[in-house]
């Protein structure tokens, strides 16, 4: 069995969506666990069913943070394998099948990921007048530690082995599946690429904290919107880089 678990935070409209894809999966054994992390609208997400009449599980905890959601749903779970699946990502109805599949056929990977596609329906950067505000896909690559010391290629919502799963940092507020893939690497596990885009992640409202990468290099990175993202990304960062100790030419 596969645990899905969905932390969620006023989040309904794109929960939906999310919980429609998951029933659509063509990989049928599945629990889904709701982590409602201190919503303002709770008796809304009572009444969300998955599109084959099952109910998700509802879990409901003061406002702590995703990653504190993450590990609450964990406790809950009771699958074999786990995906830390975001509120924001609607599934081609074959992704679990194909992810369970390169574990299976990978025993010596401890987790699955895949490439992804982006879509921001509002983007104040368009002040620099970009046309960023559109779908964007997002290609990972072959498993690689080294490159992970770089930088993260891999998605939060990915397949992980149960036996394999670690607890979420509570403290790390940004880069928090980047510190995830470090702190399981470091444990001598790896990962295996599905090469294919397998979910949508529907990047809606005020993306006031996403940026394409030659935005954070000058002569962009000084305009006075972009400089104040840039100097937020590069300080939460360093917070990573300090946990791993992160060599400084890796960067």
């Amino acid at each position: 069995m596969i645990s899905v678990i969905i932390p969620v935070y006023n989040d309904w409209e794109r929960l939906k969506k999310a919980l429609d894809s998951v029933a659509k999966q063509t990989y049928e054994d599945v629990e889904v666990i709701v982590v409602d992390d201190g919503s303002d609208e709770k008796s809304q997400i009572a009444d969300f069913k998955l599109q084959n009449g099952e109910q998700a599980k509802i879990v409901r905890q003061e406002n702590k943070g995703a990653p504190a959601a993450r590990n609450r749903g964990f406790t809950e779970a009771k699958g074999e394998y786990v995906i830390f699946w975001d509120a924001d990502v609607v599934a081609e109805p074959i992704m679990l099948e194909k992810l369970k599949h390169a574990l299976d056929k990978h025993p010596e990977a401890s987790f699955a990921y895949c490439n992804f596609r982006l879509q921001i329906s509002d983007c104040r950067i368009n002040i620099l007048k970009f046309a960023f505000c559109n779908l964007k896909s997002v290609r990972s690559q072959a498993f690689n530690f080294e490159d992970l010391k770089r930088g993260n290629y891999i998605h939060t919502t990915s397949l992980i082995r149960r036996s394999d799963v670690i607890r979420w940092d509570e403290s790390v507020k940004r880069f928090q599946d980047w510190d995830l893939w470090l702190t399981i690497a470091e444990l001598g596990k790896i990962g295996v690429w599905v090469d294919d885009y397998l979910f949508l992640v529907l990047a809606g409202g005020k993306i006031s904290s996403w940026l394409p990468s030659f935005a954070y290099k000058a002569p962009i990175r000084w305009l006075p919107f972009v400089r104040r993202v840039v100097k937020k990304y590069e300080n939460a960062k360093q917070v990573i880089v300090g946990k791993h100790a992160l060599s400084k030419n890796n960067h």
